[in-house]
């Protein structure tokens, strides 16, 4: 077993029913740009029924048809935000919770001991976070927030800190696979190649993604030395 083999996303992820929402922090292969990369998939009516917008380079998830929402609590949040030259990318309101906590002087680690999973029982959906210490100095954290048993009887937080290397990227998603209840992420986020092309890594990992069950996608790429950004976002709902 290589515990250092890295993939493609895309074949990562190819013939995976439901990933859940997933997130990707990483350098490109030239160790010029970070990439930070999130996406959502649903499987019922009020989960699909959602958009990525994109505002003053925050991303938010919004309803694509106001008037078949039926409960919007964990369903619309921002999803992106910065805060200083931190880049805060989760899959819920604790966006806002870190970026609080950023402003106030604290770490991630720290903001997030206020947080738990979702309260979506039987799934207790984890809460995924990464945050991207962009400059010179590039590193990047991420987070997840799991159920400590069938029951959501208590909470397990688990920290990864990243020394980036070019072309490495990692990825973590809240679920394995489908399922009932739907099991969650487990182990350390997986190892995937972040090319210098954000349109490749893009068209890789929303090929990848289930046809039927993906909704968005969002990509950014940053350049560490000018700050220059470069984005692309995807919805199925059009």
């Amino acid at each position: 077993m290589n515990v250092y083999e890295t993939k493609y996303i895309g074949e990562l992820i190819a013939g995976n029913p439901y990933v859940g929402r997933g997130i990707v922090a990483g350098l490109t292969e030239d160790g010029k740009k970070a990439c930070a990369a999130y996406f959502i998939m649903g499987r019922s009516a009020n989960s699909r029924n959602r958009i990525f917008t994109e505002r003053s380079g925050e991303v938010f998830t919004e309803p694509f048809d106001p008037s078949k929402v039926q409960d919007p609590s964990l369903i619309i949040y921002a999803a992106v935000r910065k805060a200083g030259n931190k880049l805060i990318v989760t899959n819920g309101d604790q966006t806002d919770t870190i970026y609080d906590g950023i402003v106030a002087g604290k770490c991630m680690n720290h903001a997030l001991k206020t947080r738990c999973f979702e309260p979506d029982a039987p799934n207790f959906t984890p809460r995924i976070s990464a945050v991207l210490n962009l400059g010179e100095d590039f590193t990047y954290q991420m987070s997840i927030l799991k159920s400590a048993d069938a029951a959501g009887t208590a909470c397990n937080r688990y920290l990864f800190s990243y020394e980036p290397l070019p072309g490495l990227g990692h990825f973590i998603h809240t679920y394995v696979t489908d399922g009932n209840p739907i099991p969650t992420f487990r182990g350390e986020p997986e190892r995937v190649v972040i090319p210098n092309d954000i349109d490749d890594f893009t068209a890789d990992l929303w090929t990848g993604l289930d046809e039927q069950n993906k909704i968005s996608l969002y990509v950014r790429y940053i350049d560490l030395t000018t700050g220059e950004e470069q984005s692309r976002l995807i919805n199925k709902n059009k």
